[in-house]
């Protein structure tokens, strides 16, 4: 009868153990999957700068960065990712306290800023067409318009994501897995302003030097 006893408390054994760690709570594997998510974006990404940086001299006798690129313009679309990641953590926290006034003001000038980026960006584009530096003119133009327009895709789903993202906060109010979507889009949205650094150094800084 004791051995009965004992084999059966060592058959429990395993499975209370498995009772008590349990699995890995859901904002932990939330957070996990997104930045794996947001690693393989920054390999995309580095394999579309190493791209540009082999092709940035293959012009074909077209124009080159230096006489397409304006820093002046291109530094007012740097100001407004940069502030709007500071406004953006300014939503984190008034998330964090739970302010929705707070957070619907916030994500509305997030939302202005990166409008207005995406706007000068596009306006931009569309000089270089017009004076007919397209995709099709160059390996180099090909490779910027790549790298550039990824960016700029990535912000147009970053600005759709943020007022869906209202939507939800406005039907649901500041429950878990809002708040964990909205902590995905803030890493997601910093992970954008820090690939345009990059961007505007590489692209932008030592083109125009080149």
């Amino acid at each position: 009868m004791n051995v009965a006893v004992t084999i059966a408390e060592d058959q429990r054994a395993p499975g209370s153990q498995r009772n008590e760690a349990g699995p890995a709570p859901k904002r932990i594997v939330v957070a996990y999957g997104f930045w794996i998510f947001l690693l393989s974006d920054i390999v995309m990404f580095a394999a579309l700068f190493s791209a540009y940086a082999v092709l940035v001299h293959a012009t074909a006798g077209g124009p080159t960065g230096a006489m397409l690129l304006h820093q002046s313009i291109v530094a007012i679309e740097t100001a407004c990712l940069l502030a709007s990641s500071y406004t953006c953590g300014l939503m984190s926290l008034a998330v964090s306290s739970r302010h929705r006034l707070r957070t619907y003001l916030t994500a509305l000038v997030t939302f202005v800023l990166g409008t207005t980026f995406l706007t000068l960006e596009i306006q931009e584009f569309a000089g270089m067409i017009v004076r007919g530096a397209t995709p099709q003119r160059s390996a180099f133009l090909s490779a910027f318009f790549t790298l550039v327009g990824c960016h700029g895709l990535h912000v147009t789903a970053g600005l759709i994501w943020l007022v869906i993202m209202m939507v939800q906060l406005e039907a649901k109010g500041f429950r878990p897995t809002v708040e964990r979507r909205l902590a995905c889009f803030a890493l997601f949205w910093h992970a954008l302003d820090i690939i345009w650094v990059w961007l505007f150094t590489v692209v932008y800084l030592m083109g125009v030097r080149t």
